[in-house]
């Protein structure tokens, strides 16, 4: 039986080891509206981001993460990263309770909350494995609280084909080759031959890309890079 995915477990991971605290509250000084997408353009998002004011020495550093690192996870697990007002489901009490021990704790009240969580999260009410987060500046993030370890232990693999599109492609064409080989040998000739053999997998080759962009075009469908910080469905 496998184990389901931790995606606070894998996100730590995608950071490793933490720099040390004089070099954390270093980095945290200044204030970027402006963060990169992994093509390398600059996006404004839809809100400012507006850097919450925290007590550095109260701080637990161990859930402080880079933008860089929330997206590598959304990408790889095809997530998104988009404010709390999209998310459908209402807080759980214990989320609650932490912002409330944090904004007592820090002296401040929390803006710009923001969470980790796949697509259907921010649509329908359901339990899956969403992660809370406020913006400390210059594109760092402190994780407030998660709840709930329910992605599928597969989801990582099972999305990959939409990583980009050579994955599509490869996926695509490993998929002809199966259905190929299914093809009785010598059915449309009395002598099966390797000409026979390439000219069916091209065929194959055609109709499953073909279904695949109908599905793609008449879904919205997109690859994860292109989403993960998307409000729109059909982003």
């Amino acid at each position: 039986m496998l184990e389901r995915t931790n995606i606070e477990a894998k996100l730590r991971a995608v950071r490793g080891d933490l720099p040390d605290t004089a070099v954390l509250a270093h980095l945290l000084k200044g204030v970027d509206i402006e963060f990169a997408t992994p093509s390398g353009s600059v996006v404004t998002p839809d809100t400012p981001i507006v850097p919450n004011q925290f007590d550095f020495d109260n701080l637990d550093t161990s859930r402080i993460y880079h933008l860089d690192h929330i997206r590598k996870i959304c990408i790889d697990y095809r997530l998104r990263f988009l404010d709390l007002k999209y998310f459908k489901p209402e807080l759980p009490e214990e989320a609650q309770d932490e912002i409330s021990r944090l904004e007592e704790e820090h002296q401040t009240q929390l803006k710009g909350l923001k969470i980790v969580a796949p697509s259907r999260l921010f649509k329908l009410a359901d339990k899956d494995d969403p992660l809370l987060f406020v913006p400390m500046g210059n594109q760092y993030f402190y994780l407030v609280h998660k709840w709930g370890d329910d992605l599928h232990p597969l989801r990582k693999m099972l999305v990959w084909p939409f990583k980009n599109i050579i994955n599509l492609m490869l996926l695509i064409v490993l998929g002809s080759y199966l259905l190929t080989t299914l093809v009785p040998n010598g059915l449309f000739s009395k002598a099966g031959s390797n000409t026979e053999f390439w000219i069916i997998f091209f065929f194959m080759f055609k109709s499953v890309a073909a279904v695949v962009i109908y599905y793609g075009f008449a879904m919205g469908k997109n690859f994860n890079p292109a989403i993960w910080n998307s409000k729109y469905f059909n982003a």
